[in-house]
């Protein structure tokens, strides 16, 4: 990886919050395109920017300068979703169309898996794309769908066929003028602000062939699955800056003492391990160094401890400070989002530790 990613990455962070740190929330996305933000991750500015490491470096910049688990993920799932399906699989006319303008800031792309009542188990998903002339109907509803009330493009996951009782799956490119696609407001989620979220009711939608991502037979192992481990791994990225801001402002408020010092001392010494972790985890999905699926779940886990000392050592601070009560909060439904595939690969590392011995 170019040793000059995080230099490159912290001046286009730097840039921005010179300009946009007074006003957080006024425009939250749009002083990022001034500095630059939405190229990282994407090719075409330079390799320096073109990997998951760069977005990782981003995220946790944004979360350790403004505290805002929303704004650092808000932002990650726009430059995930660009680099994951669109430069990973879609084809040069699909890249070309799409990712200059959404490195422009111009285009936000937002994934569409996860559905009402069903989350996003594959047997379950009913949203379907029905063959129709020389194009697909699509037809269903889908639900919480980051960033999706300020999306110009949808990345849908549709059946496209059902083979001996087993669902087969498409991803289609669904701009959101497209007839028949309707964007449905969610309760909005305070804690994550600026994010949010939506559902999309997909009404006999026409779409071209063209607009089918891939030519695989079922896109749901190859790109869904897959997706939910690297969204997952570069999203500890702003766990780790969260905890530092939250390290940070806790040191400000707190008596200063012998008790409290050794406290911090302890804090900083996991947090420290968080970091540099989350690094290692990120770094193995650009090819750099072996992916260690224990890696993920560990920086999670620690991450919670950490949460719990740091509110234990806030108890002595009353009344607890608002924008602390608020990343708290964040964390905490955070961390409840796909809580059971998390359990699921947990459990999966412990019986591998039996089946070693065996």
């Amino acid at each position: 990886m170019p040793q000059d990613s995080s230099l490159e990455v912290t001046k286009r962070i730097d840039d921005w919050w010179s300009i946009e740190k007074h006003d957080i929330l006024a425009d939250p996305f749009g002083k990022m395109a001034g500095a630059g933000l939405f190229q990282i991750g994407l090719p075409g500015a330079g390799a320096a920017l073109d990997t998951y490491r760069a977005i990782a470096i981003a995220e946790q910049a944004i979360a350790a300068k403004t505290g805002l688990l929303g704004l650092a993920s808000g932002f990650a799932a726009r430059q995930l979703t660009a680099r994951f399906f669109i430069s990973g699989f879609a084809d040069a006319s699909q890249r070309a169309t799409w990712l200059p303008r959404i490195a422009a800031g111009q285009v936000c792309a937002a994934i569409a898996i996860s559905e009402p009542g069903a989350g996003a188990h594959p047997k379950h998903l009913q949203t379907a794309a029905e063959p129709h002339g020389a194009g697909y109907v699509v037809r269903g509803r889908k639900a919480w769908i980051t960033n999706g009330p300020i999306a110009d493009v949808f990345l849908v996951l549709s059946v496209i066929a059902v083979e001996d009782e087993r669902k087969r799956y498409g991803l289609f490119l669904i701009p959101r003028e497209t007839t028949g696609l309707v964007v449905k407001p969610m309760q909005a989620l305070d804690a994550l602000a600026p994010a949010s979220h939506c559902e999309l009711e997909l009404d006999g939608c026409r779409v071209p062939a063209a607009a089918l991502v891939g030519h695989m037979a079922d896109a749901y192992p190859v790109m869904a699955l897959p997706f939910r481990d690297v969204e997952d791994t570069v999203g500890t990225a702003s766990i780790s800056g969260l905890l530092s801001w939250l390290l940070e402002k806790s040191a400000a408020l707190i008596e200063r003492s012998e008790e409290n010092a050794l406290r911090l001392g302890r804090i900083a010494g996991l947090v420290s391990l968080v970091h540099a972790a989350s690094r290692l985890a990120v770094m193995a999905l650009d090819g750099d160094g072996q992916e260690v699926p224990a890696r993920t779940i560990g920086v999670r886990l620690l991450a919670r401890d950490i949460v719990s000392e740091i509110r234990d050592l806030l108890v002595q601070v009353k009344p607890l400070d608002d924008a602390i009560a608020r990343a708290l909060a964040a964390y905490d439904l955070l961390s409840s989002v796909a809580r059971e595939p998390r359990k699921v690969r947990q459990a999966r590392l412990g019986n591998s530790l039996w089946s070693e011995k065996l």
